[in-house]
């Protein structure tokens, strides 16, 4: 399979490891954005997309332009996620698009539902999230800590929506984002009462998850069209 990799960061290269040592050929890689001449991607099956939240749209439907399907790990960007959807539509391209293609967070996501499910009927456990990345993550949330939030919204209804390092009433879901030296990626769901605490984590010990998940992913994608996120990869 021949790849593009928009977004050449560590992830980036990362991707470009894991792709050449299973079997796929490189045949460009650019730093952050595409632009109307950029040369080499009509040669591309599927193109893999982690750069940046103020580019990352703008990407997927050049690559969709030219009917090239595409993997993006990039957040931040999901305010176009209607325009991008319906670009992908209109080219009869494909996309899969993730807060995270780690499989061990994915298995967490699905959990997560699970947990929060059960919770619904138990008052006395307060839930809330933790995360804790590198200091060049440029969103804050992370979109993974994000995802966590909406499943446990979506199952339990004492909580209305999140709010970003505090909270003001008990209806309010408490993310607690922090930035540190260069750490991949830990995520924390937490329910608290007066007499225990259960966590649900996930720690990522570098990138190949990532990296992998990616790639996978984009394997699966090459030959459909639509609009695809990592449950339908995994079957959830």
């Amino acid at each position: 399979m021949k790849i593009a990799i928009v977004g050449y960061g560590k992830m980036g290269k990362e991707i470009e490891q894991i792709a050449i040592a299973r079997g796929h050929e490189i045949v460009i890689k650019i730093s952050e954005a595409i632009t109307e001449q950029t040369l080499g991607l009509n040669d591309a099956d599927v193109a893999i997309e982690f750069s940046r939240p103020d580019a990352a749209a703008n990407n997927i439907i050049g690559l969709n332009k030219r009917c090239i399907p595409v993997v993006c790990g990039t957040t931040g960007w999901y305010n176009r996620l209607d325009e991008v959807k319906a670009h992908v539509h209109e080219n009869d391209t494909a996309l899969l698009y993730s807060t995270n293609f780690s499989i061990g967070v994915n298995i967490i996501f699905h959990l997560n539902k699970i947990l929060a499910n059960i919770m619904h009927s138990l008052d006395e456990y307060d839930p809330r999230i933790l995360e804790i990345h590198h200091v060049h993550k440029l969103d804050k949330p992370s979109g993974t800590a994000i995802t966590l939030a909406e499943g446990i919204l979506n199952e339990l209804k004492r909580k209305e929506h999140w709010k970003l390092d505090e909270v003001s009433n008990p209806s309010e879901l408490l993310i607690t984002s922090e930035r540190t030296d260069d750490v991949p990626g830990t995520h924390s769901i937490v329910y608290e009462s007066s007499i225990d605490k259960i966590e649900l984590n996930h720690i990522a010990k570098n990138r190949v998850g990532f990296a992998m998940g990616a790639v996978k992913a984009a394997e699966w994608l090459r030959d459909k069209k639509g609009t695809y996120t990592m449950r339908d990869y995994l079957k959830f």
